[in-house]
């Protein structure tokens, strides 16, 4: 199948997130038997992994936000509901334009908490959106195309309330949504896309490294994961997305990011106009969201509506 050619890291990106442990070793044993046995079930079994978050999200409740600062509701979503936390604010600071907060992949919540604050602290009102199958959402498996669908939706539902959504920010594979549901046209003022990958494809690729599956396997999970949400891979990719965004767009990636490449996020700076990109180094893929220097920049560029 056709791909772009803008991502460029390697496959010990998909290692450093799957990990190297005695259960990957087991899956990978397995999933390799499967393939060769009965390949139409490998891809079936291929395609079910693919989709389930890991580590599992009873992990990660632990670091729910508090319940004394944040109030969290539950809103009906496809076959079954999101988890949304909102801060205990006065009445006088209600009204405040929401910046609706979204992890990435196997994240939660509480990641997005000093992001949260740092926007809080001038004068907005941070929303914090929990992805499907993660942290307090149910189901126990999602993908892509359901990430875009929730932000989406759940965006759309504050506008038709009457919030101001001032801005969006994601993280990850939460911004790769982000970057296909702004260009449909998403109800936001202002994007930040924090470390996105560029090309769920290339992720396919490394995904069926990490586990040992053929590519006549992993074209399989490929399709399947096509025909089923009836979106093709291409479409999520930047030259795709890109030229469709309309909002001012603030990126940022660190250099030794060893999940997603920096060239990923180069890749969405020049495929939207007007792209800024922000650049660290020495913060890896998760500590960029707790950066001191990150945080003032996206609350920069969030609060300050004359910023370009």
């Amino acid at each position: 199948m056709p791909h772009a050619t803008a991502m460029t890291s390697t496959p010990t990106a998909a290692i450093g997130y799957y990990g190297t442990n005695p259960w990957v070793r087991t899956l990978r044993l397995v999933l390799g038997a499967t393939q060769r046995v009965w390949p139409s079930l490998g891809a079936r079994a291929a395609y079910r992994l693919f989709g389930t978050p890991l580590p599992p999200k009873w992990l990660s409740r632990r670091h729910a936000p508090a319940e004394r600062d944040w109030h969290r509701e539950r809103w009906a979503f496809e076959q079954g509901e999101l988890g949304l936390y909102w801060p205990r604010v006065t009445p006088e600071a209600s009204d405040a334009p929401i910046v609706l907060l979204a992890h990435g992949w196997g994240g939660h919540a509480g990641q997005m908490l000093a992001l949260a604050d740092a926007l809080a602290a001038r004068g907005l009102r941070p929303v914090l959106l929990e992805m499907p199958a993660h942290g307090r959402s149910s189901g126990s498996f999602s993908n892509l195309p359901q990430f875009a669908r929730a932000i989406e939706y759940v965006s759309g539902r504050l506008a038709a309330q009457g919030h101001r959504l001032r801005a969006v920010a994601a993280h990850s594979l939460g911004a790769n949504a982000l970057a296909f549901a702004a260009g449909r046209g998403l109800a936001a003022e202002r994007l930040v896309l924090i470390a996105p990958p560029a090309s769920p494809y290339e992720y396919t690729r490394y995904f069926a490294h990490v586990f040992g599956l053929r590519e006549a396997t992993r074209a399989a999970m490929q399709r399947l994961i096509e025909a089923r949400e009836a979106m093709l891979m291409p479409s999520f990719e930047p030259a795709a997305v890109g030229p469709r965004i309309a909002q001012p767009t603030l990126l940022v990636h660190d250099r030794d990011d060893r999940v997603n490449a920096f060239a990923d996020s180069e890749a969405y700076r020049d495929a939207i106009a007007g792209a800024k990109l922000v650049a660290t180094r020495g913060l890896g893929h998760r500590k960029v969201l707790q950066a001191p220097e990150v945080l003032r920049s996206v609350a920069d560029f969030v609060a300050d509506p004359a910023r370009p």
